[in-house]
């Protein structure tokens, strides 16, 4: 699926959403291969994760070796981001019911310095987010970026992009997000997130936060 419809909900820090980046067929199929698999949505890093309040949903994990259209899905990402695929974790499917939400929070990790984030991957923190909307929302199941006053509306075949760190590898704040709770109907949403390893040449570091 090309080129790519761009429409920028955000300049600074930058949210793009992509149209039409993936299509019905792919979704049925992402949607069918994922039912059997979901399980209660979990937070934490891998080694720690667990059932938590400030999320309700059902999620399953599909990996790029196990299934042909999630490589595909992932070389597109990299064709749509510009970001190396080496450092992508598999492809995460949420499904949000009536009243499924997620509390505003950040998809990069604090660190005090001394430790690694994400150290089982060995792939740094994650420094972008793409996000699939796999169904449209008859009412709620925004994605609200509350620190800078941003709500995307789930729109079926787009999707919603952004950096989650600063170019000297902080986390940037304003990229606190959330899912509003679903009213009506049922939301179904595909995460890739991207680590800053194999970046460098792609996304180079600078050592002043702000210099784009």
């Amino acid at each position: 699926i090309a080129p790519f419809k761009l429409e920028e909900a955000s300049l600074d820090p930058l949210i793009v959403i992509y149209h039409n980046a993936i299509s019905d067929k792919e979704i049925e199929q992402i949607i069918q291969v994922s039912k059997p698999m979901l399980k209660r949505s979990m937070v934490g890093e891998s080694f720690s994760k667990e059932v938590s309040n400030e999320r309700t949903s059902q999620n399953a994990w599909l990996a790029d070796y196990d299934f042909e259209l999630v490589k595909v899905l992932s070389l597109r990402t990299e064709d749509m981001t510009g970001l190396d695929r080496k450092s992508y974790e598999s492809l995460q499917v949420n499904n949000y019911g009536i009243g499924g939400f997620y509390l505003p929070h950040f998809d990069w990790v604090r660190t005090n310095g001394t430790e690694e984030p994400y150290k089982d991957m060995g792939l740094g923190n994650r420094i972008a987010t793409l996000m699939y909307y796999l169904s449209d929302v008859e009412q709620g199941g925004a994605t609200v970026f509350p620190q800078i006053g941003v709500g995307v509306f789930p729109k079926k075949g787009s999707a919603i992009f952004w950096y989650n760190l600063l170019p000297d590898g902080t986390g940037d704040e304003r990229t606190l997000h959330g899912a509003c709770p679903v009213l009506l109907g049922s939301k179904w949403v595909a995460n890739k997130w991207i680590h800053q390893y194999h970046q460098e040449f792609r996304r180079p570091c600078d050592l002043h936060p702000n210099h784009w």
